[in-house]
């Protein structure tokens, strides 16, 4: 492989691993409360025992989709679903009732047994990464084919980093979701730049399925030009770096109090 394509490949997998980075601390947050009950060795165990099986669910999902990924009706699904995914949270954070509705979904209505708490972890880890698995589809189907076999219906390198950043995901979630969770709560702009990035993924995706040789709206060889990828790039550092400069929590509240 060349520099410039491995130098690109590496660069989509940063972004890959810093938006699962982000978009896992809420989801380790929830996984927490459920497992909270259960004494402090079963909850260990628990939360092993949960992503051991959701990492297993998560690869068969991967290679089943990467079958399907050049489906033009399944890209058309996942724009869909990633752009209601970043409106919905827009929608929610600056409504009146976010506050309330967060409290009732992370508080469990029972406590479950340890079994039992494993299977909604794993259920719990696989609804999370619907939106994560198609961002990094969206993102990687876009990238230059290399001379790697394929996985299923995808360029073997483009599998390799949907995976990678998947399961390096999944080690954040156990291991390191409290920083992320730390830094989530000094500076909560982030993880709206980080939904407002899910949605501008879906934009990608949008391209992708607009250039499908079914439909020829626009250009197929659009999603892979240099204008269109600079395009890209450029916004979503843009959002990024805006959501890390947005003032911090503290100095807000500081502000606030001030004025009063």
């Amino acid at each position: 492989m060349e520099t410039a394509l491995i130098l690109e490949y590496l660069w989509v997998l940063v972004i890959l691993i810093g938006l699962e980075g982000i978009l896992a601390a809420d989801n380790a947050l929830v996984m927490a409360v459920m497992v909270k009950h259960l004494p402090n060795k079963q909850r260990k165990k628990a939360l092993f025992y949960g992503l051991a099986g959701a990492f297993v669910l998560r690869f068969i999902a991967l290679f089943v989709i990467s079958y399907l990924v050049n489906i033009w009706q399944l890209q058309a699904i996942g724009a869909a679903y990633l752009l209601f995914l970043s409106i919905n949270h827009l929608v929610k954070t600056y409504s009146a009732n976010v506050k309330s509705s967060k409290q009732k979904r992370v508080k469990p209505k029972r406590q479950s047994g340890f079994w039992m708490t494993v299977v909604k972890v794993e259920i719990a880890d696989i609804a999370f990464a619907v939106d994560s698995i198609l961002a990094a589809f969206a993102l990687a189907i876009t990238l230059p084919t290399t001379p790697f076999p394929s996985i299923g219906g995808m360029d073997g390198a483009q599998f390799a980093v949907i995976f990678l950043g998947g399961m390096i995901g999944l080690i954040i979630m156990r291991f390191a979701a409290t920083l992320f969770v730390k830094l989530l709560h000094d500076r909560p702009a982030l993880e709206t730049a980080a939904f407002i990035i899910v949605g501008w993924v879906g934009v990608k995706l949008v391209m992708l399925t607009f250039a499908h040789p079914a439909l020829a709206i626009i250009p197929e060889a659009f999603p892979q030009s240099t204008v269109w990828k600079f395009t890209f790039w450029v916004v979503l550092l843009s959002i990024a770096i805006a959501g890390f400069l947005a003032k911090p929590k503290e100095e807000v509240s500081h502000k606030s109090s001030r004025g009063r």
